[in-house]
């Protein structure tokens, strides 16, 4: 192929499907309890596609904060999380979500704001967050990578889909144990 922009583009679209086809192939060990029910390879390459389009539509709608909702998807379902400022955004990302193509149902797992964070709790809220998703990815009995973090003035949310309660109850046992979290607000669901 003489054409670089195209060669770039051939390798950049391959490299993206062996990863999907990677993690979509990956099949961690559980120890914590019963597997979670199997999803395609379709299906999975379908919820990111839905994770992205739900992602970019919040991103550009002007009265939600889309930095600040996280978005999950499996098998249709997604799943919003994270800190927002009042029940109109909570409201505004719902709507937002549910006008995405693919969206079967919209799992609520947004929290209002207590309060005005400051610039040091702004940075505290990161080195928290990350010291709670490193302590996360350190334990082999859950499957972390489906479990998301994010803090707000100490308060931890954890949110995302899981195998089951046993991999829930180890998430929420290490947070806890993390310095510097005040509260744990349990959003994660068992996966169907």
């Amino acid at each position: 192929m003489n054409n670089p922009l195209g060669l770039r583009i051939l390798t950049t679209t391959l490299a993206g499907v062996m990863t999907i086809s990677m993690v979509a192939c990956s099949k961690p060990v559980d120890d914590t309890g019963a597997a979670a029910p199997g999803v395609t390879v379709g299906t999975e390459i379908d919820d990111s596609v839905i994770t992205t389009r739900v992602k970019t539509a919040l991103l550009d709608n002007i009265d939600v904060k889309g930095f600040d909702i996280q978005v999950e998807t499996r098998k249709g379902e997604v799943m919003l999380s994270g800190f927002v400022s009042n029940q109109g955004q909570i409201d505004q990302a719902m709507a937002v979500a549910k006008g995405v193509e693919g969206v079967k149902n919209i799992n609520n797992k947004l929290s209002i704001k207590e309060g005005v964070a400051t610039v040091g709790n702004k940075l505290d809220d990161s080195v928290i967050t990350t010291e709670v998703k490193a302590a996360l990815l350190a334990d082999a009995n859950i499957k972390s990578l489906d479990i998301t973090a994010t803090t707000h003035k100490g308060e931890v949310q954890l949110s995302g889909f899981v195998n089951n309660q046993g991999q829930i109850d180890r998430a929420l046992e290490i947070t806890h144990g993390v310095e510097g979290v005040t509260q744990v607000s349990n959003q994660m669901s068992i996966k169907k």
